[in-house]
């Protein structure tokens, strides 16, 4: 009789154990029909870095509002208010059911760690600092098809190999992080920019492919402020160049609607200490949603060049986006998103960005020879679950 009273205890502590704990099972289809009136390909050293004459495309996308993707998201109480917690999140394409981001299996995020109420911290591929601290200050919320994300946070806006802290104290959060190597690579798109990027983590060279970065926000009731630093010392060649940028950035509720905007500050120099990129980028935009199904987004971005690979005259690109958000249900929507660019490629594209954007979906959106505009538009269907 005891050993069956032992024996329902111990069953019944298992069961409140696991109550504490918890796993969730979520992710993101999204699909859409893109047209496109000029594109080019990629420059690259084997075609002599030259972009094409350049033609129309009609295509299916995967990601138009959201890249699509499932993901694992978990914790469990550990008692005394710590908790630990972890994600699995992998991006795929659905118009051909392949994997993104390089063929990863969770290549949008893997972490483990534990939390606090001092704060978490976290241990896996994750984002930067920088583009954590802007996800709440840009118009277009990252969206995938035209918002300018490589531009505005960098190509290494996810990196391997990462410890990451992040704490929240009333209406601030503060995030920072250290990439023992980032793991991202862009090949030579100009004759005046290298190689970039390697697998990290080289023996002997600490700081070689290595990244770190933090940032701080205030959100309080309509108001929002934040600042963010985000540094990666590519791979060039045998060494390692320095990727710098920091930004500021602020939103104002009103009413049904939002507005924000901000500046971000970039240079970039290779393993000798020459300067091949130097910008200033900034964006202003806003939300308004009509109604409970209805939202429309506006976002301008504008890139002040300095130098691009030596070439201290280069066309300002500037870009032009608005999407327009009909909910069906509470997990299904359908959106349009339009975007006009100049002087770039959509999503602001240019050897300046290192064609991030077109090398990681597999879309060129290259600005052809002897063009200086392009215009995109998509519509498209979400569903969230």
């Amino acid at each position: 009789m005891r050993r069956a009273i032992l024996a329902l205890a111990a069953a019944m502590a298992c069961g409140a154990a696991q109550a504490q704990s918890g796993v969730t099972l979520y992710g993101v289809i999204d699909v859409n029909l893109e047209y496109v009136n000029k594109v080019g390909v990629v420059p690259s050293a084997a075609n002599g870095f030259n972009p094409g004459t350049g033609h129309s495309v009609f295509r299916e996308n995967s990601g138009g509002y959201s890249g699509s993707r499932w993901g694992l998201r978990g914790t469990e109480d550990l008692g005394g208010g710590l908790k630990s917690i972890f994600v699995l999140e992998s991006g795929f394409n659905a118009d051909t059911g392949t994997q993104q981001q390089g063929g990863r299996m969770f290549g949008r995020q893997a972490f483990v760690g534990l939390k606090s109420d001092y704060g978490q911290v976290t241990f896996g591929r994750q984002y930067t600092s920088l583009f954590v601290s802007l996800a709440n200050f840009v118009p277009a919320r990252f969206a995938t098809q035209y918002e300018p994300a490589g531009v505005i946070a960098g190509a290494n806006f996810r990196e391997d190999n990462v410890a990451q802290y992040t704490g929240k104290f009333g209406p601030v959060t503060a995030v920072a992080h250290w990439s023992f190597g980032v793991g991202t690579t862009l090949p030579q798109i100009n004759p005046g920019i290298p190689t970039l990027g390697g697998n990290g983590e080289i023996p002997g060279q600490f700081r070689r492919d290595s990244a770190y970065g933090a940032g701080v926000t205030y959100i309080n009731g309509p108001l929002g402020l934040g600042v963010a630093y985000d540094q990666w010392n590519p791979t060039i060649g045998t060494s390692n160049g320095t990727l710098k940028k920091a930004a500021v950035m602020a939103s104002y509720s009103v009413g049904a609607g939002k507005v924000m905007g901000g500046y971000r500050w970039g240079q970039n120099k290779d393993h000798t200490g020459r300067e091949f990129l130097r910008d200033d980028f900034y964006w202003i935009g806003g939300q308004y949603r009509v109604s409970a199904a209805l939202d429309f987004t506006l976002e301008y971005d504008y890139q002040n060049l300095k130098n691009v690979g030596g070439n201290t005259h280069a066309a300002n690109p500037w870009q032009i986006a608005l999407i327009t958000d009909y909910s069906i249900s509470k997990r299904t929507d359908v959106y349009l998103t339009t975007a006009y660019t100049r002087n770039a490629g959509l999503t602001m594209d240019s050897a300046a960005s290192g064609f991030a954007t077109s090398l990681a979906l597999g879309n060129s959106y290259s600005l052809p020879s002897g063009q200086k505009s392009m215009f995109g538009a998509a519509v498209g269907i979400r569903h969230i679950f």
